[in-house]
């Protein structure tokens, strides 16, 4: 049966893909899928199933959005079942929005299914609460990039002390920048800020500082990397859960071997 599905595969942890969207692996023809998206979860796929890799990376695109609108197109069109797996979720940050339209002016069916944000899934496993009664009644999940740089200095002029929390999307290469127009529209230099690098994955790594210390601070981690900047960033002292439980793991795993 020709369709599409525009699939949410989660943060990293393959425990977090949801059931509509293990589902929608498990009955496609074709599996076209990103770089972030844990291969383990190729495993539910059928045998005979095809997969096309659309990995992305800054600066190295092994596949255009365009190239992927097309085969996506193209592969519906010869009556297949296609599931386009997204690391996250499709339709924040994700560019499913642009792989809809597509569908739609070529009057394919497509289905959406939502995954877990890597925004509300990183901060959640390096114990960082997006809102807090306490801290934050607001959040909002930005891009660390701009089209220019005129539209930028506004951009952070508005989102300096428009909300409580930020979370912030592909910020890692801008984060000198961005911390920098955070306190020059406002923001105080003591403001909590953390990264979460590989969240919710067996490699998370989470460093936390301030806007005048952290490019210091993190200046050692890459992509990818959630950044939370906000008061809610203080919780994860007493919140951090992740770390320890890995821990507990290791240990225990250390204690069965010997």
């Amino acid at each position: 049966m020709r369709k599409v599905y525009l699939v949410g595969a989660g943060p990293g942890d393959p425990d977090l893909i949801t059931v509509k969207g293990m589902k929608a692996i498990q009955k496609a023809d074709v599996i076209l899928y990103d770089r972030l998206i844990n291969k383990e979860l190729l495993d539910y796929k059928k045998s005979e199933a095809e997969l096309v890799y659309c990995g992305k990376s800054p600066n190295n695109h092994s596949l255009t959005q365009e190239d992927i609108n097309r085969l996506l197109c193209k592969f519906a069109n010869q009556g297949k079942t296609v599931t386009r797996l997204k690391g996250g979720d499709p339709f924040i940050f994700g560019r499913g929005g642009e792989e809809a339209e597509e569908l739609a002016l070529k009057k394919i069916p497509f289905e959406i299914v939502p995954g877990i944000s890597s925004g509300s899934a990183a901060p959640a496993y390096a114990g960082i609460p997006l809102t807090h009664r306490d801290y934050s009644s607001s959040v909002a999940f930005v891009s660390g990039v701009a089209k220019n740089d005129a539209d930028a200095e506004e951009y952070w002029k508005h989102l300096a002390k428009s909300m409580d929390t930020l979370c912030i999307y592909m910020g890692v290469k801008q984060l000198p920048d961005i911390c920098d127009k955070l306190i020059r529209h406002g923001r105080s230099s003591d403001t909590p800020i953390a990264l979460v690098h590989w969240g919710t994955t067996k490699v998370q790594e989470t460093v936390t500082g301030t806007l005048s210390n952290i490019t210091q601070e993190a200046k050692h981690l890459k992509n990818p990397s959630m950044i939370i900047v906000g008061e809610v960033v203080r919780l994860r002292e007493k919140l951090q859960w992740f770390e320890q439980l890995t821990l507990e793991e290791d240990s225990s795993a250390k204690a069965v071997v010997g």
